[in-house]
């Protein structure tokens, strides 16, 4: 019998802390009644958190459990610092419980950099692998685009970037059952293989020697074509792409509810194209694609936003749930030795 799945979740991250933590994983822990879940903070502030979110709902489901910290790693703390004053931080623990064997997954909403950091202390980096990477959905016509690296990494190697379209390919396959081989794509300034900085076509050409479903070069536009499933960049660029996506959206969505309540008329107009604006909305809901995987670390680490709320946090812990279930990490080593058995590096 397989042994029961663990989630350890920091409750103290995340600009709502307990009062958006504590709820979605009692939420979280009703609708996966044969998952465990351990909640990790300051013991009076998990109790009364958990005490006002049962007070009108059904009792505390019996696969929920509290651990204790009294330590909380602020937005902030600089990663080092973290890393070596708050060793009893609701961070550290809900890591070490993932590195202990206890706990599949951790989930945390706080400090990335610090997260980033003691999560390559503590867990360490999967064998084959240099460096973690930061992965995440984004919406595209074909449902979502898995895109890496979106922040760990400012610079990286051909290598690293190739060993990065491994990773992703196995965790976009992993999640989309419809792509046993996901077509990969790596993000350049043209399709032409004559463009590019050295770093991207030594890349290029390790990913395209592989048997990986190998696409090509892709430009910014393709995150969101659906040509590929996966998009594959440094961290710089993964960010400030991702960060210049989440602003482009929030102009859209500003200007739409200008114009649409700019006089009667069109406010009329917007009560008759309200479903289609709702779907809309719904389609496109950054917090259906909340929680992104620290990929490539020796255990399963999902950050989510800061600013996430009960339903996008829950989203979290439901992404720590499927790659726990389907053992991400083991697929990861898996297909990375067999690559280097191949090439005999």
């Amino acid at each position: 019998m397989p042994a029961l799945i663990h989630i350890a979740i920091d409750a103290m991250s995340g600009d709502g802390g307990p009062s958006v933590c504590v709820p979605a994983s009692l939420a979280a822990a009703r609708a996966f009644p044969d998952i465990r879940f351990t909640l990790i903070g300051r013991a009076e502030e998990l109790e009364r958190h958990l005490e006002a979110a049962t007070r009108k709902q059904a009792p505390r489901p019996g696969n929920l459990e509290l651990a204790f910290a009294q330590e909380v790693v602020a937005m902030s703390d600089h990663p080092r610092e973290a890393l070596r004053r708050k060793k009893d931080s609701s961070m550290r623990r809900a890591l070490e419980l993932v590195k202990s064997g206890s706990a599949s997954a951790c989930v945390s909403a706080g400090n990335t950099g610090a997260l980033m950091a003691m999560a390559h202390f503590v867990l360490k980096m999967l064998p084959g692998v240099e460096r973690p990477a930061i992965v995440s959905m984004i919406p595209s016509r074909s449902g979502y685009t898995t895109m890496l690296d979106l922040g760990a990494n400012a610079t990286c190697t051909p290598l690293q970037l190739y060993q990065f379209a491994v990773m992703g390919s196995v965790l976009c396959a992993d999640i989309h059952a419809a792509h046993p081989r996901p077509r990969v794509g790596l993000l350049n300034i043209g399709e032409e293989e004559i463009k590019g900085n050295e770093v991207v076509k030594g890349a290029h050409d390790l990913i395209g020697a592989s048997d990986l479903n190998y696409a090509g070069f892709v430009e910014g536009h393709d995150i969101f074509s659906g040509k590929v499933d996966v998009v594959v960049t440094d961290g710089f660029t993964g960010n400030v792409a991702l960060k210049t996506m989440e602003g482009a959206a929030h102009l859209i969505a500003d200007a739409l509810r200008e114009e649409m309540t700019r006089n009667a008329f069109r406010k009329l107009g917007a009560l008759a194209a309200s479903p289609a604006l709702q779907a809309l909305k719904t389609r496109l809901d950054p917090r259906r694609y909340n929680g992104a995987t620290m990929v490539g670390l020796n255990g399963i680490v999902i950050k989510s936003h800061g600013g996430a709320d009960l339903f996008g946090f829950q989203r979290a812990i439901e992404v720590a749930v499927l790659e726990s279930r389907n053992g991400v990490p083991a697929q990861i080593t898996q297909r990375l030795a067999a690559v280097s058995q191949r090439t005999g590096s």
